[in-house]
């Protein structure tokens, strides 16, 4: 008699797996169509599995608390004739599996066709799918990824862990591990789907390799960051002329940093409007209480980011000290607790590391980071003179939170930056 497959079913629009909670079978019992034999767990509920058919098992492939995939074989049924008309089953072979029927066309064949099913089956249906394509044969015959650009390493259309089961959520919980751990790994699930099969196969790998343990400074970077991309992120930039930025340091004692006069012109442009610096809540912007900013400092292993606070009401004389104090202060990772803590933006000077040009990622409490490049030497066109002259410029760019900002109000706010930076004697 004709064998019939179980399935796991589509249990729901995102469901890719599921994982065996009770079996309810065992071979040689028999079973009436409809009838509930598997009991499941997704994300979101315990689902049943029932029979296609009436007949006898005869294997059980699943085990229980295993996760499979959509589409993955649970069981074998041996059916009757009579019971695959019953069902709208259409038998392949005597021992191999059988599928569900397609509806009976419409239309009756043409008398000049030869084999009536060829067309009538697919006529009609968006999404046809060839024999080949279809999921069947033992438990290890589940869905692959197949990749689409040889060379990478992983294939280029893998989703990554966009769904996770609660076992696997459990085994992640256990190792320590989060979501964006398995950005790299590669799932054979239903739709590229990561599966516990994939990720312990994952773990396994990693101990082969050489590692060493991270520093706290660096995991609390690490999850800072992931932190800050589950918003949407954009940066724009805009060149700025740094000559009487310049000039204006070489007059000072003591002299500011380059990084200074860019913290205290957007301390000044967001005085001017709170708004642009405050936090979608809701459906509310909370516009901050201070014009707290923070800036970047490299330190072993990771970034620290103390806060000056009020940075609109004191003048660029007055920073100076405790900025070069704080910078010390960070460097020997004893900020004191005045500076520690959540400022609206941060400024940083990636220019340092002759870097032109950047998209800092904003910190998981602020919505903007500004960022200053390498200052470079180019030329500029003199209308007057006719004629082109040097000039030394950077490229400013903002990063920002695109729910609180569009791109022309990020430009508006780079253009008064840079025009303040212009007149440095004013700050």
């Amino acid at each position: 008699m004709p064998r019939v497959p179980i399935y796991m079913p589509q249990l729901g629009e995102s469901i890719a797996e599921a994982t065996i909670r009770e079996i309810g079978i065992a071979a040689g019992d028999d079973v009436k169509a409809d009838q509930e034999i598997f009991q499941v767990e997704t994300d979101k509920a315990m689902m049943g599995v029932t029979t296609p058919a009436s007949g006898a098992v005869l294997e059980v492939v699943a085990a229980l608390d295993e996760s499979y995939a959509v589409g993955a074989t649970l069981a074998y049924l041996e059916v009757t004739e009579e019971e695959i008309q019953r069902a709208g089953l259409s038998k392949t072979g005597e021992t191999g599996p059988v599928q569900p029927m397609p509806d009976a066309p419409s239309q009756g064949p043409s008398e000049t066709d030869a084999d009536p099913r060829d067309e009538s089956e697919t006529a009609g249906v968006h999404f046809a799918v060839n024999e080949q394509d279809m999921i069947a044969g033992g438990p290890d015959e589940r869905p692959e990824v197949k990749p689409t650009i040889e060379g990478l390493p992983v294939p280029a259309s893998a989703t990554g862990a966009t769904y996770l089961s609660p076992r696997m959520k459990a085994r992640m919980e256990e190792l320590g591990l989060n979501a964006a751990d398995l950005a790299g790994v590669a799932g054979s699930g239903a739709g590229g789907r990561v599966t516990i099969e994939d990720f312990e196969k994952f773990i396994r790998e990693i101990e082969k390799n050489k590692t060493t343990e991270a520093s706290p400074m660096r995991i609390a970077v690490a999850d800072s960051m992931r932190r800050s991309w589950s918003r949407p992120l954009a940066t724009v930039g805009v060149p700025v002329v740094l000559d009487e930025v310049i000039a204006h340091r070489r007059q000072q004692d003591p002299k500011p940093g380059i990084a200074l006069y860019a913290i205290r012109a957007l301390a000044v442009a967001l005085a001017e409007n709170t708004a642009i610096a405050g936090r979608l809540v809701g459906e509310r912007i909370v516009h901050p209480a201070a014009i707290d900013i923070g800036f970047a400092v490299e330190v072993d292993d990771g970034v620290l980011v103390p806060v000056m606070r009020a940075v609109d009401g004191k003048k660029l004389g007055e920073l100076v000290e405790s900025y070069d104090q704080l910078v010390q202060k960070a460097r020997k990772r004893k900020l004191p607790p005045e500076a520690r803590g959540a400022g609206i933006a941060t400024v940083t000077n990636f220019g340092t590391f002759g870097i032109v040009w950047a998209t800092p990622i904003p910190l998981p409490e602020q919505n903007l980071v500004l960022g200053l490049g390498a200052g470079t030497k180019v030329p500029h066109w003199d209308p007057e003179t006719e004629s082109f002259f040097p000039k030394t410029e950077a490229q400013l760019t903002l990063s920002f939170d695109h729910r609180i900002l569009d791109g022309g109000a990020a430009g508006r706010l780079l253009q008064r930056i840079g025009d303040l930076l212009q007149k440095p004697e004013t700050l």
